[in-house]
């Protein structure tokens, strides 16, 4: 089966709030099945930092523009905001303090994307330092002094990011390494912001299996101190259920989910979860903006949209070294989800 996903930002393409949570009402449709962003090339795992410049890519794809908006956006937007409290201290959001140049940067960034890509929903009208953004998908229009600190209901990066699909992090450039100086995290696969805010780059990558021993992390760390140009990869997991927020931070809440997996539900529950992760240089603070888009595609969907996607993805995971296995964290069902994809590896 093919899908021409070509016209799919013309026009109104946002599908009414499902739920990613509870009763999972989540579905996605055949053109967001056939611009899911699937991470293998070939018929075995093979580790890699994989980093592209991120110019653009097919019009309808992922990769199209800065920052993608597609069918879920409300859907997410509707899930990050029953995470965050409406006001005082939280755990999804942090910034310190020297932040405040690069959260500026972070908000006009993303809505002049936004206002560009998909003038449907978004607009941005700037009067010198008075700008005013429009949100007509969530109802929200508000004016404020670019550069005006508590001319926002939120801080800037907060306030933005409350309306961006994807979690985002900051990353301060100091000391020949980056560091992990803000961010908004509400659906993390497995870690936490609140325990990775202040860390360096090699303290929040330490738990990746081989990455110490391969350079793969080395290498990354010199390539991003010099990066100027919007570079992209993918990273991959899986996750139980149609759920955004697997964080540390909300363990209770889903880790009981990865044993209620079973050979004859393997193929509805597991979901393939793909990362496009984006990063940009910010003009006034020189930080990184490091944006990590989560996808979710239940096998039985990809199966029904291209079975050939199975087979590959049994191949993958059947000789999947066992070290990822459990860091990615999915050891309970891995056996059960391997066998269910065998039917297509005939």
């Amino acid at each position: 089966m093919s899908y021409d996903y070509s016209s799919y930002h013309q026009g109104d393409f946002m599908k009414p709030a499902e739920t990613m949570r509870d009763d999972f009402t989540f579905t996605k449709s055949p053109a967001g099945i056939a611009r899911f962003p699937y991470p293998w090339l070939e018929d075995e795992y093979m580790y890699s930092v994989n980093m592209e410049p991120h110019p653009g890519g097919p019009k309808g794809s992922p990769f199209e523009f800065n920052f993608d908006v597609d069918e879920h956006y409300l859907s997410e937007m509707k899930d990050r905001e029953s995470v965050l409290p409406a006001e005082g201290f939280h755990n999804r959001f942090q910034a310190l303090p020297h932040m405040k140049l690069a959260q500026w940067d972070t908000l006009e960034l993303i809505m002049e994307s936004f206002a560009r890509d998909y003038p449907q929903y978004f607009s941005l009208e700037k009067n010198g330092n008075v700008w005013t953004w429009e949100n007509k998908a969530l109802g929200i229009k508000d004016t404020f002094e670019f550069g005006e600190w508590g001319s926002l209901p939120y801080e800037p990066a907060e306030y933005i990011w409350r309306q961006a699909q994807g979690d985002f992090t900051l990353l301060d450039q100091r000391d020949n390494d980056l560091w992990a100086d803000a961010g908004m995290i509400t659906s993390a696969a497995d870690w936490s912001l609140r325990f990775d805010v202040g860390m360096r780059f090699s303290e929040w990558h330490g738990p990746v299996p081989r990455a110490q021993e391969l350079g793969v992390f080395d290498r990354a760390l010199q390539f991003l101190l010099h990066m100027r140009e919007p570079t992209r990869r993918t990273n991959w997991t899986l996750t139980v259920n149609a759920r955004q927020d697997t964080s540390a931070d909300s363990f209770d809440e889903w880790g009981h989910e990865r044993s209620e997996v079973t050979p004859e539900n393997a193929g509805e529950k597991v979901h393939l979860r793909v990362e496009l992760q984006s990063l940009f240089r910010l003009p006034r603070s020189n930080a990184l903006l490091f944006g990590i888009r989560a996808y979710l595609c239940s096998f039985a969907d990809l199966a029904k949209y291209d079975p050939a996607l199975c087979k590959r993805a049994h191949r993958v995971l059947k000789g999947l070294p066992q070290d990822m296995v459990d860091y990615k964290g999915f050891t309970l069902y891995k056996d059960t989800l391997v066998e269910w994809l065998s039917q297509f590896d005939k």
